[in-house]
């Protein structure tokens, strides 16, 4: 008897993901409790400060719980009768686990020593390069301009070089996004979850594309494992939190998700495109902005403003996004809710558009972003309307 779920495309190995994600979930939500007593007797403890929306002290170095729960899941994977087979035919999945537990250990010692930035942007960067020794990188991608014969866009390949510093830059970009992001109960942890859970959903297309082929596993697998360990760390993290992830777990979040978009990247089909397909298909780098956008914006509004002002790009403020939202009357609680729902909106509405028809997911993003901006404004219309009576 044939036991998938039905929304399972056909010929995935979809209970084994799902075994692996709960797997990451269990073992990071058992761990997290052990972490959090070696965090408090080691002095990793995030004291308040004036830019802090917490105001007791609370343990931090997360990360190494979420780690144990990628290892864990990564064992499972290969002992597993399907996804084993992906492990032979590529080296991402050694990759991420090795600049992974480099990232960590970075984190970790930050979380209890708050390393200075400059010698944590020296950890980012030789996790990047692990990556790209050990083969993952960005070879080729498509850009929507100049096509022949009728054809849109066109297909740039890449150097080794170019895609070595490429594959290099996305990762530090999406590692200090996610740190950057890192400032309410439970907001890194669940943007991880949301970013992981579309993130996965994309590479299972591309997994769809090749027919199942067994050298596009590893991206799915990478993309399920945090996925699991964001969503077994979430319920000691939401408000209010008894842990906080700190950068290991924040920077093992946004590397985890580079290296998946980065090996799916490699395994996309760019022939055939049309017009319609054209939408969808603006190439990998369109769906790695979209499911990392809230991140990213905050990280990119962060670095303008504190140059503008004459300060590092790393020099810590209290004008994040999330500050913002507190400012104008969200709750702790339904500011982390908020921008759930923001992220959630625009990343899978980015990656519908590889799956779905797209008129149908436009009508649907249209919906998601209208009812995401009239709960943002909620507490300035209610504002206005008290100043007014």
């Amino acid at each position: 008897m044939d036991t998938t779920p039905a929304w399972a495309p056909a010929g995935l190995p979809a209970r084994e993901y799902l075994l692996v994600l709960v797997t990451a979930a269990a073992v990071t939500f058992l761990l997290t409790g052990l972490v959090r007593l070696i965090a408090i007797r080691s002095g990793a403890v995030a004291y308040p400060r004036r830019r802090d929306v917490h105001v007791t002290p609370i343990p931090r170095m997360g990360g190494v719980a979420m780690y144990g729960g990628v290892l864990a899941a990564m064992f499972l994977a290969n002992n597993l009768p399907v996804l084993s087979r992906g492990f032979g035919y590529s080296n991402d999945v050694l990759a991420v686990m090795l600049a992974g537990g480099l990232i960590v250990l970075v984190g970790a010692l930050d979380d209890r020593f708050e390393l200075d930035s400059l010698t944590k942007l020296a950890g980012q960067v030789t996790s990047a390069g692990i990556l790209v020794l050990l083969g993952v990188q960005w070879f080729i991608f498509w850009v929507p301009w100049g096509g022949e014969d009728g054809e849109v866009g066109q297909l740039l390949a890449l150097g080794s070089n170019q895609g070595q510093l490429l594959t290099v830059l996305l990762t530090v970009a999406m590692i200090n996004a996610m740190n950057f992001v890192d400032g309410l109960d439970g907001l890194a942890s669940g943007i991880g979850l949301i970013a992981a859970g579309a993130t996965f959903v994309f590479c299972l297309g591309v997994l769809e594309r090749h027919d199942g082929d067994v050298t596009a596993y590893p991206p799915a697998l990478i993309a399920a494992t945090i996925a699991g360990a964001c969503l077994g760390f979430l319920p000691h993290n939401f408000q209010p939190a008894r842990i906080f992830m700190g950068d290991s777990g924040s920077m093992l979040i946004g590397l985890m998700l580079a290296t998946a978009s980065t090996s799916a990247s490699g395994k996309m089909d760019y022939s055939g495109l049309n017009l319609t397909d054209t939408i969808a298909l603006l190439s990998p780098l369109l769906v790695v902005a979209a499911v990392l956008f809230v991140p990213l914006l905050d990280l990119i509004l962060a670095v303008v403003r504190r140059t503008r002002a004459g300060k590092s790009p790393f020099h810590a403020d209290k004008m994040h996004l999330h500050h913002r939202l507190l400012e104008i009357g969200h709750s702790q609680r339904r500011a982390v809710l908020l921008i759930y729902l923001w992220a959630a909106v625009i990343a899978f509405g980015a990656v519908s558009l590889t799956l779905f028809n797209a008129v149908v997911v436009a009508w649907v993003f249209g919906l998601g972003v209208l009812v995401a901006a009239i709960i943002s404004v909620i507490p300035l219309m209610r504002a206005r309307a008290e100043r007014e009576t």
